[in-house]
């Protein structure tokens, strides 16, 4: 038995070396790497661009199968990304404060306010309000509106500038042109 397993290895192994080697003394010279372009999408996740971004990826992987696509989030500028996440912390703080009826006003030398008996006696009411009105700022802070496209690092469409996605058949055509300008400048290595 061990050496019906060991006959069949050995007969892999060489069958694998005659398929590296090409079975002739020759060597083969390596050809270049076809050349693979590679789309990045960078859109506004809270704007609910991504179903827009699965569905170019759908259409561009159907009539360009030879490209690569990525996808994600546009950062927005920092300080709008700053205020989010200070408002974030601040949100979070402030429900702990809720919960814990912490006298914050005490530790301040100063009265309690109306409206924080009101949060404290009403902390489910308060701490979803504190909640969904922080995640609104957050939203508007982080939102961009961007839907932004390049191809191979360069920027072909870009939704700040232009204010809208571009149509599928907008697209399809800058992408003709930047596949006609990159096969004239490596026409023996653009695979079509």
């Amino acid at each position: 038995m061990i050496s019906k397993i060991g006959s069949v290895i050995c007969i892999c192994f060489v069958i694998s070396l005659f398929a590296i080697g090409g079975g002739s003394g020759e060597k083969e010279i390596p050809q270049m790497a076809k050349f693979r372009p590679t789309m990045k999408f960078l859109y506004c996740y809270s704007c609910g661009y991504r179903k827009a971004f699965e569905e170019y990826t759908t259409i561009i992987t159907e009539r360009y199968p030879q490209i690569s696509i990525e996808g994600a989030n546009y950062e927005p500028s920092g300080i709008n990304f700053l205020l989010s996440k200070f408002i974030l912390a601040a949100k979070m703080i402030f429900i702990l404060i809720i919960v814990s009826q912490y006298d914050i006003w005490g530790q301040l030398g100063q009265a309690i306010p109306r409206w924080f008996t009101w949060c404290t006696e009403n902390k489910i009411y308060a701490c979803m309000m504190v909640f969904f009105v922080g995640n609104m700022l957050e939203a508007q802070l982080v939102s961009s509106g961007a839907f932004e496209i390049s191809l191979n690092d360069i920027p072909i469409w870009s939704k700040l500038e232009t204010g809208r996605i571009p149509s599928p058949q907008e697209l399809f055509n800058i992408i003709d042109n930047q596949i006609k300008v990159f096969a004239n400048a490596l026409p023996s290595d653009f695979d079509q």
